[in-house]
């Protein structure tokens, strides 16, 4: 068990989870088991004092979509804000840019972030616009101004934007947790690979929100 201190110092990150990471959307970018988180991220939600929300927002013709002559993961060259070709996903107005379903609509957020709309920058994080984190999304100075302290994170992939935007949150002075039960991976190698990266930079993994316990001024309080 953690203890994190009193509520109002504890923010939760739903981090793209998006119905183009799922695999109800096959051709896009589908994470096994991407559908199963919604249940916990609501749970921490409930745990938190601030509910923050991000969504990849991709233009079609980004210059790092994948075609047959470059596939998905091979590497970009000649653009400073891209790195790897990727199956095109995340297109406003399409089913994939949609939140998974049970989750809020993004206005019920305290906070929302709408990340890559730009045809040549591809973040990752949700807490800058670009690869070399000079432009702020506004996400980390919210949470200052808010008096949060620790955020838990969940959302759609673990090894790659999950992950991004937890170290992100950590190097900004916030100490983080990554809820497993509220996240997935695209593989047991990547994800493995992405856990030790989070431990190395001091960011705690967690089986689920069971193991924070908030300080609510009336006792310890558990998420249910």
């Amino acid at each position: 068990m953690y203890a994190i201190g009193a509520r109002e110092t504890l923010a939760a990150f739903d981090v793209d989870a998006q119905k183009c990471f799922t695999p109800l959307c096959p051709d896009e970018l589908p994470v096994p088991d991407g559908l199963a988180i919604v249940q916990e991220l609501n749970r921490q939600a409930r745990l938190a004092a601030q509910r923050i929300g991000s969504k990849d927002a991709h233009p079609a013709n980004a210059v790092w979509v994948a075609t047959a002559d470059h596939p998905q993961l091979t590497p970009i060259t000649g653009h400073e804000g891209v790195d790897l070709h990727w199956n095109r996903h995340a297109v406003p107005g399409t089913k994939g840019f949609e939140l998974v379903t049970g989750l809020p609509d993004v206005t019920d957020y305290d906070f929302f972030v709408w990340k890559g709309v730009e045809t040549d920058i591809h973040p990752y994080g949700a807490c800058f616009h670009d690869l070399g984190e000079k432009l702020s999304t506004g996400v980390i100075e919210f949470l200052n101004a808010r008096g949060i302290a620790s955020v838990v994170v969940g959302g759609l992939a673990l090894d790659y934007c999950v992950k991004v935007t937890a170290l992100q949150l950590q190097r900004a002075g916030f100490q983080v947790y990554v809820n497993l039960a509220a996240t997935r991976g695209m593989s047991s190698e990547s994800v493995a690979l992405a856990v030790a990266e989070l431990d190395v930079a001091g960011v705690i993994t967690i089986g689920s929100i069971d193991e924070l316990v908030v300080d609510a001024g009336i006792g310890n309080v558990v998420a249910r």
